[in-house]
């Protein structure tokens, strides 16, 4: 696949095929029927003379455009594109110049299609290949910050939906590590990578527990970004990197379980978060932290009604081993705070199928009792289009956490389970301000949006860079 050219310009240079955007309502072009294109959000249309080709894209209603129309018109723009071969586009962006980055994420994001196994790729639909983004002259400067800014995090997105939409056969937590550290060399990361050996050794009952099962062992992955002034406190980025989620003994349904290959999304998402920070040298220090595990029902497999003592010497009374996700995390918010004395921890899991229940597919739960981080990532959703709704995570929920023979159980009862669930993984951040993103519903999708192909979706990537650089209240 050839690496994409983007070029900010004033006019198009060479032969393009030609993209501009058209609001609903206004002027057809000449001699199109209103019957072939009415300007509806993402809809195209595909004009030839002897100059070439030009395609317009609906923005829908004038007054509802903001920077996820953009993203998602371009997507939509880009995709007809290759099906038909186009290596090249313009984008006629001089109306739009308040939303280069969107257009350009869209385009990258539209871009990436998972090659899959035993395919021809000559078969394949074509890879962009170059990108103009059209602009007015006193444009172009802010323009190409957008455009270098919203490569970067695209492109690193596509990197780990990439990773994400590997099976369990190819990827497993040995895998992933190794994979982590590859993909931090020649950047400002420093990776350190904790084996079964060394989890025993500092005492991580929880990842060592969910890990037992699988012949393939468990894993802590812990990546260092320092941008920032030494004296600055990190944020810790905490990621749920399950590689493959059986559920263990208490094992799960047939139907769908190869969507459980997804259950790493968490972990990639902190690890594509950290990768972007590095590319982008934001001034600030972050660490990332990716327990990761295999969820199988082995000989060794850990039991409901075991009794797990955790990182930080905390018991959990194991009543279901499907819900491992929040055992590993437990492992890892510990180390976060105990480590690293963090300014805040967030922390991103596929962690319920409760939240996809209350809200679909297309938001995450968000889950915190500091207000000010809450409005802060609620605000860079809305810019990024990686949707969260704020959910409820107070003391109230902590009675579902209740046991009679540990310091926490593992599951409450099905009323309220994610709220309870988001309480149960708050209990290891104690007195840190502590935010937890449920991306069950979000980490991938069987029914893309136009920006997007099905399967991994990268979510949590753009969402926690936009709000890191509009500066995080920590």
């Amino acid at each position: 696949m050839p690496s994409l050219k983007i070029d900010v310009r004033t006019s198009p240079l060479g032969s393009p095929d030609f993209i501009t955007y058209f609001v609903k309502g206004d002027t057809l072009p000449a001699g199109v029927p209103l019957s072939e294109f009415d300007g509806s959000l993402c809809s195209t249309l595909l004009l030839r003379d002897k100059t070439g080709r030009t395609l317009v894209v609906g923005l829908g209603d004038k007054d509802k455009i903001e920077p996820d129309t953009l993203r998602r018109a371009t997507g939509a723009a880009i995709k007809h594109l290759l099906k038909i071969g186009g290596t090249e586009a313009a984008l006629d962006l001089t109306h739009y110049a308040d939303h280069v980055a969107p257009a350009v994420e869209g385009a990258i994001l539209a871009s990436y299609k998972f090659q899959g196994f035993g395919k021809d790729p000559k078969k394949g639909r074509a890879a962009l290949a170059k990108l103009q983004l059209l602009v007015t002259e006193h444009e172009v400067t802010n323009a190409r910050v957008q455009a270098r800014d919203a490569e970067i995090i695209a492109t690193v997105t596509n990197a780990i939906r990439d990773i994400g939409n590997l099976p369990g056969n190819m990827l497993n937590p040995p895998i992933l590590a190794e994979k982590a550290e590859e993909l931090a060399k020649g950047r400002d990361l420093t990776v350190k990578v904790w084996n079964e050996r060394h989890l025993e050794r500092d005492g991580f009952g929880g990842i060592l527990a969910v890990g037992k099962g699988s012949a393939h062992p468990p894993r802590l992955i812990v990546l260092e970004y320092l941008g920032g002034a030494k004296k600055d406190k990190p944020i810790a980025l905490v990621g749920k990197a399950v590689t493959f989620d059986t559920g263990g003994i208490s094992i799960k349904p047939g139907a769908q379980m190869d969507e459980m290959k997804w259950d790493k999304m968490g972990g990639l998402a902190v690890i594509g978060i950290l990768l972007a920070a590095a590319d982008l040298k934001l001034p600030i220090n972050l660490i990332g932290l990716i327990p990761s595990a295999e969820n199988m029902p082995g000989p060794d497999a850990y039991r409901p009604g075991d009794i797990i003592t955790t990182r930080d010497g905390k018991t959990i009374e194991v009543l279901n081993t499907d819900a491992e996700g929040r055992v590993i995390l437990a492992d890892a918010i510990a180390h976060a705070r105990l480590t690293y004395k963090p300014s805040a921890i967030i922390e991103y899991s596929t962690l319920t199928g409760a939240v996809v229940m209350a809200l679909g597919f297309r938001r995450a739960g968000l889950f915190t009792s500091e207000e000010k981080l809450r409005d802060a990532l609620v605000a860079a959703g809305k810019v990024t289009g990686e949707l969260v709704w704020p959910m409820p995570i107070d003391e109230e929920y902590k009675e579902g956490t209740q046991s009679e023979v540990a310091s926490v159980k593992q599951i409450g009862g099905r009323e309220g389970s994610a709220c309870i669930s988001a309480s149960f993984v708050k209990t290891w951040a104690e007195d840190v301000p502590f935010v937890h993103l449920d991306i069950a519903g979000t980490a991938w999708t069987t029914k893309p949006p136009a920006h997007l192909e099905g399967g991994a979706t990268g979510f949590g990537v753009r969402l926690t860079l936009q709000a890191l650089r509009a500066g995080l209240p920590v």
